[in-house]
């Protein structure tokens, strides 16, 4: 391993890469033993999860996926309240049927909102709330309620243009 010192004010790559990087880990007779003592060891953790364990983990996947959807400032079609819901139902192997009566809903309206059909009511979002034991908290998704409707106001070109004619005077600035 190098010394770790400054060369006329630069650091040497090389030898950040050993202090990083396992000798013999890039390349080398020694990399498909290396790798496979690093499987075997997965396995032996994947082997002692339990089922809540992966439940869990599974959970805490869809928590943050909707955490950096909320933090991110780009729009997209594919993230919206029904998916997040039907993601938050099958990541617990159940189906929406059963779901629905778990939580006192009728399908038909769990159907509706998965499939952007009909927004959420508060009370469904409250019994979401409940149902996850506060993991996935009512403030959540009603940020995620909130994020579906600041896109559908941005890209409701036709309703802008509809009500500007009802604009007689606007402000002579923008900032």
């Amino acid at each position: 391993m190098g010394s770790g010192k400054k060369r006329g004010g630069k650091i040497d790559v090389s030898e950040i890469r050993e202090a990083i990087v396992a000798p013999g880990s890039l390349k080398g007779e020694g990399r498909g033993e290396m790798l496979e003592s690093f499987r075997s060891i997965r396995k032996k953790i994947a082997e002692d999860y339990t089922i809540e364990d992966e439940q869990i983990a599974r959970f805490l996947q869809l928590r943050f996926l909707i955490e950096d959807y909320l933090s991110s400032e780009l729009f997209t079609n594919h993230y919206f309240f029904g998916y997040f819901l039907k993601e938050y139902i099958s990541r617990q192997d159940k189906r929406s049927k059963d779901f629905a009566w778990e939580i006192d809903v009728d399908p038909a309206e769990l159907s509706l909102i998965i499939n952007r059909h009909r927004k959420p009511t508060e009370k469904l979002i409250f019994r979401l709330d409940i149902h996850s034991n506060r993991n996935f908290p009512a403030q959540l998704w009603f940020k995620v309620l909130e994020k579906d409707r600041e896109i559908e106001l941005l890209r409701n070109t036709q309703l802008i243009e509809r009500e500007k004619k009802h604009v007689k005077r606007k402000l002579s600035f923008s900032f």
